[in-house]
């Protein structure tokens, strides 16, 4: 079931951000994202975000996170990021959460870093072109500016 976040969702949100940040991304030092998490956290509750979130009750993947396995964080248009939990991760929890949001909009748009290979095909399969390729000001990394029209 996907629904808005809520303010209790805070603490699972912020979870699964860090964890899926330095899976996702081992090419950054993960001090990096630990050096947001206070930032991010006050992001949250300021941002529209959808989290994906099971009613199955089973422990293991009803876990520290809650029944939330991922969510999907919007400023406007700009996707700020698909985060999926690593032990459900393949199993269309970030596609069912894009396709929700492409409801909501008429284009989307968004940043990824050009070494996370598996997102970039992930959003090329979801219908995203590659716009222009920048760098990241504070990580210094190579990355895709990618667009979604419907």
């Amino acid at each position: 079931m996907i629904r808005k976040f809520q303010r209790q969702d805070l603490e699972a949100a912020v979870k699964i951000w860090l964890a899926a940040n330095k899976e996702a991304h081992d090419f950054i030092d993960p001090c990096y994202w630990e050096g947001y998490k206070d930032a991010v956290k006050e992001m949250f509750l300021q941002a529209e975000i959808y989290v994906f979130e099971t009613e199955d009750m089973m422990e293991e993947i009803f876990d520290e996170t809650g029944g939330i396995l991922g969510f999907i964080g919007l400023d406007k248009d700009y996707v700020e990021g698909i985060f999926v939990r690593g032990d459900v991760r393949s199993q269309s929890i970030g596609k069912q959460l894009l396709d929700f949001v492409k409801q909501k909009r008429k284009r989307l748009e968004l940043n990824v870093y050009v070494k996370n290979k598996r997102a970039v095909q992930f959003y090329e399969r979801e219908g995203f072109c590659i716009q222009r390729e920048g760098k990241d000001a504070e990580t210094g990394e190579k990355e895709y500016c990618m667009l979604w029209i419907k």
